[in-house]
């Protein structure tokens, strides 16, 4: 049912949680290291959908769905939640705050790029623009404005934050292909996920009880970043009457998150990444443009 007032409650309350979760990252990994925030927030979101489906009478669904179509959900289990949030946690790790989350915020770009070998799709000019000027914001903010040195201070944790762009924007195009309910197939992915983010833990950590703080954070970004806000945004864009109007709230989202990243964790926001920021989301909304042809061409 088309509710505008609804759909844009629900669409700024989840632009809204997803600022606060680099925030989130960032004091979590103080307590924990990032296979075991992983562990413990992948858990707990996949609790929190299972709760949902129930809630909503499909968890039997959803779990026969996944007995039918359970090598999709291992092969994307493995990419997200096991690989995409344990390459982005790393960055994080390395990384200041203000720089993993623009960083990882050019996943769209390398989406587009990504769908011409595997989808077969052309880049049409305003894409090249796109990938041009997002680009130039990554070695902005990577070098701090430095761009004549081009000196990059964590070259690690910058390849880690580009890299978790390409598993999500990998990850988006094999689940396009699913014909299952997005919860249903959110939870079948994690469920299958969880096991080998706990044999990880097992063979490659020192798994021990978390610090009750970095279990509260771990909690926050499962029930948020990975579980309620994705519903969230599904039901903005079920009760929108134009998807373009609920899309072009996520534009807030980084600006929000500095402000977060700078009240609660304490780091001075730089100049460069500011101007790396806008850069790189003008390139996506240069992305997004629809050339309009003069009224002689047809």
């Amino acid at each position: 049912m088309v509710d505008q007032r609804k759909a844009y409650l629900y669409g700024l309350s989840a632009v809204l949680l997803w600022s606060t979760v680099a925030t989130a990252f960032k004091l979590s990994l103080r307590h924990l290291s990032p296979a075991h925030l992983l562990l413990y927030a992948a858990g707990v979101s996949t609790l929190t959908l299972g709760l949902l489906l129930a809630r909503r009478g499909r968890l039997g669904a959803a779990l026969q769905a996944l007995r039918q179509d359970w090598r999709r959900s291992l092969l994307l289990g493995l990419i997200n939640p096991l690989c995409y949030y344990l390459v982005l946690f790393k960055a994080y790790a390395l990384l200041p705050a203000q720089e993993a989350q623009p960083l990882n915020y050019t996943w769209a770009i390398t989406l587009a790029l990504l769908s011409v070998p595997l989808l077969k799709q052309r880049i049409a000019p305003r894409d090249l623009v796109a990938i041009l000027v997002s680009y130039l914001g990554v070695v902005v903010i990577s070098t701090k404005g430095d761009l004549l040195g081009l000196h990059f201070a964590e070259p690690v944790g910058v390849a880690l934050a580009l890299g978790s762009t390409v598993l999500w924007a990998l990850y988006w195009i094999y689940n396009t292909r699913s014909r299952r309910d997005p919860l249903a197939g959110l939870f079948g992915n994690f469920l299958c996920g969880l096991p080998f983010i706990l044999l990880w833990c097992l063979l490659f950590t020192d798994l021990h009880p978390p610090s009750l703080p970095g279990l509260l954070g771990a909690a926050y970004v499962g029930v948020f970043e990975m579980g309620i806000t994705f519903v969230l945004w599904q039901q903005a864009l079920v009760h929108s009457e134009n998807t373009a109007k609920i899309g072009n709230l996520i534009f807030l989202s980084p600006f929000l998150s500095l402000l977060f990243i700078h009240l609660l964790v304490g780091e001075a926001i730089l100049a460069s990444t500011l101007v790396g920021l806008v850069l790189i989301v003008c390139g996506q909304l240069i992305q997004q443009l629809r050339w309009r042809r003069p009224a002689w061409r047809r």
